[in-house]
């Protein structure tokens, strides 16, 4: 089966390089599945039931979660139902709202989603997380009994050797540990020893020109001269689209061709 996941799609720069994009994609390599990492899909912070439904329409058929993942109160309900497809990271302490895997449903079979966030992420790291490692192998080991054709695990993090130990601990488990949330991508996109397909960060959708999607202008102040400033959007010059494409066997649930799509138009 063909499995596509896409990078932090970076607000409405981001929604339109996907519209533009994704058709083409889903025909071309006859995609079964679509996974999109959607945390900063509205304004940047988190996303809106009504952008949910936007990136549907583009063909995406499940989205992943990050830090920002609850800054739109609104897809709360989304995120708390099992048959929505739409996940938070699985590691966030028990009452957080939410879940943090689910299934897909492709005429393959079901595939297990799982995010997970890393134990250092940016102003978010101080916040109480339980460990990644451990909630995997509790999740796991609670579905190793239902029958699913692949298991994708997205890892939402900033460190680059969490990423990297993380899929070397799954290679062999899972079908595929893409990393995300550095906007930027890593040129390391190959299946594992064991037969998993990992990269340590897939990138983003959304503005080439642009400090991970926001405006030079509005970030070059708060470092050189101190200032307090907002972050604004870059929504001009080169856009990008990000993502990892995955061959994977749904008799043995493991990859055996991967490859990094990068699109600028």
């Amino acid at each position: 089966m063909n499995i596509l996941y896409i990078g932090d799609i970076m607000a409405e720069p981001g929604i339109k390089i996907v519209e533009q994009v994704l058709p083409k994609l889903r025909k071309k390599y006859r995609l079964d599945l679509v996974i999109a990492q959607a945390e900063n899909v509205t304004n940047g912070k988190g996303i809106t039931p009504v952008d949910f439904k936007r990136l549907r329409k583009t063909g995406i058929d499940f989205c992943t979660g990050g830090n920002h993942s609850f800054d739109q109160a609104e897809i709360f309900s989304s995120l708390n139902d099992p048959n929505q497809p739409i996940t938070r990271p699985a590691n966030y302490p028990a009452g957080t709202p939410g879940l943090g895997w689910k299934y897909a449903q492709t005429a393959q079979g079901a595939v297990l989603i799982v995010s997970l966030l890393g134990q250092v992420v940016g102003r978010h790291a101080d916040q109480a997380i339980d460990n990644p490692l451990r909630v995997i192998d509790e999740i796991l080991s609670a579905q190793k009994d239902v029958p699913h054709v692949a298991t994708v695990v997205n890892f939402h993090g900033d460190y680059s050797s969490e990423k990297v130990i993380i899929g070397h601990y799954l290679d062999g488990r899972v079908t595929a540990v893409i990393g995300d949330h550095w906007h930027i991508p890593t040129a390391d996109a190959r299946i594992l020893p064991g037969g998993t397909a990992h990269q340590t960060d897939v990138g983003m959708c959304g503005s080439l020109d642009s400090s991970l999607g926001i405006k030079f202008s509005s970030v070059l102040p708060r470092w050189h001269d101190n200032k307090q400033t907002r972050n604004i959007l870059e929504t001009s010059g080169h856009m990008q689209f990000n993502a990892l494409l995955i061959e994977a066997d749904q008799k043995t649930g493991l990859a055996h061709a991967t490859k990094h799509l990068r699109i600028i138009l």
